[in-house]
């Protein structure tokens, strides 16, 4: 089944658009030129604010009337909201790339009931198969960098993203494992790990 994006919007931003409940308030952390929350304002009358580090999608950010903060996500979030100040805190594409990533999920915990991540698979059956047979770190659609230049420090699997959230008390509400086009499909179903590109999570503190 394949999920036709509205607009320009991007095919994983839309799956994400399906998780988000009508006037809520949300975060989105690396929200880049604020294309999601721009299209929750106009579609979902959410509120909330983008964090982005890079000057260009600030300014694009600006033009589309989203309110942005300039900031760092290694340097913390917690000091610029309170705890439980939104209802989602968004992620995408981002989680994989931080020094930090579970202080980071920790503290999307605090500032939101729950929490949506997206990231590349490293247990992708061709990132497998390069690195058993080819010797090499992959280089696939999704993970397209060399090993010596990628923003990439922290890739993981399905399976260690859920030993994550386990080992520090975060429940998974829904999980989707799409290819490169974020497309999903029966086989993605069947087996996640091996033949799912990209995950998409949502979360929420452990009521225990």
């Amino acid at each position: 089944m394949r999920i036709s994006p509205t607009n320009t919007l991007r095919a994983d931003l839309e799956l994400i658009c399906e998780w988000i409940k009508p006037n809520t308030r949300i975060l989105d952390l690396g929200c880049g030129d604020g294309a999601l929350l721009n299209h929750l304002y106009k579609t979902r009358n959410v509120t909330g604010y983008g964090l982005e580090i890079d000057h260009a999608n600030i300014i694009q950010c600006i033009t589309k009337d989203v309110q942005v903060i300039q900031t760092n996500l290694d340097e913390g979030i917690t000091e610029f909201f309170d705890e439980n100040t939104f209802d989602y805190v968004v992620m995408t594409q981002t989680l994989q790339a931080i020094q930090h990533p579970e202080q980071l999920l920790s503290q999307m915990m605090r500032i939101g009931k729950e929490g949506i991540v997206t990231f590349p698979n490293m247990a992708y059956w061709r990132n497998r198969l390069q690195l058993a047979l080819g010797g090499h770190m992959p280089i696939t659609r999704t993970l397209p960098n060399s090993w010596y230049d990628t923003p990439n420090i922290h890739l993981c699997s399905l399976h260690d993203f859920e030993l994550l959230c386990e080992q520090n008390s975060i429940n998974i509400i829904q999980r989707t494992v799409v290819d490169h086009a974020h497309r999903y499909s029966v086989r993605t179903k069947l087996f996640p790990n091996l033949l799912g590109e990209i995950a998409i999570y949502r979360f929420c503190k452990s009521s225990g």
